[in-house]
């Protein structure tokens, strides 16, 4: 009996994955997408969708968490605490590139980054800043580059990377430009 409740357990992850990869699809490209239109963007039925999330602003919220767990999951992989500071960086930012669907959506709908969770400053944005403080200490970054400008800086490397992409840039191009940028901002001289 176990054995069905796991593969029942798995199901529904699978279910809920894939409305929230549609939701992030549908919502990244028409923002005023109903649950009908995520629905059969998802390939599910409208009563599934609601059985998951029973309202529009709960799928949100869901968006929302989805977004920090991968800010969580790219931070951990990207081992900020091995290596110069600009390599960990630079690492940082191949793991947040690989999320541009979530991430592209957290621009497009600002109201996203306005919930509780956004709020206040997260283990990861600590971690972070963490690093580019490390790389003041080591040398290795410019001391002129404020944790909290290059915190907004590589934000801003991503979407503009992320863009490119979006308007037929080759993936790999976009993220070497923003590798390059990066790399240039923050060296010393």
């Amino acid at each position: 009996m176990s054995e069905g409740v796991a593969t029942e357990t798995g199901v529904r992850a699978r279910t809920r994955r894939a409305i929230l990869d549609a939701a992030i699809e549908k919502l990244t490209k028409q923002p005023s997408a109903t649950l009908a239109d995520i629905a059969a963007a998802a390939n599910v039925g409208r009563t599934t969708v609601h059985r998951y999330f029973a309202e529009r602003s709960d799928l949100i919220d869901a968006i929302s968490h989805d977004a920090l767990d991968k800010i969580s999951q790219g931070t951990e992989r990207a081992r900020l605490d091995e290596g110069p500071a600009p390599a960990a960086l630079a690492r940082l930012c191949q793991e947040y590139f690989e999320h541009a669907d979530v991430f592209q959506l957290l621009f497009t709908m600002p109201d996203l980054m306005t919930r509780p969770e956004w709020e206040e400053e997260s283990e990861d944005d600590r971690d972070l800043l963490r690093l580019v403080e490390r790389g003041h200490r080591e040398g290795t970054i410019d001391p002129a580059m404020t944790k909290e400008w290059l915190l907004q800086l590589l934000w801003s490397l991503l979407y503009t990377a992320w863009e490119m992409v979006r308007e037929k840039t080759p993936k790999h191009e976009a993220l070497t430009l923003c590798l390059r940028s990066l790399e240039k901002v923050i060296a010393i001289g």
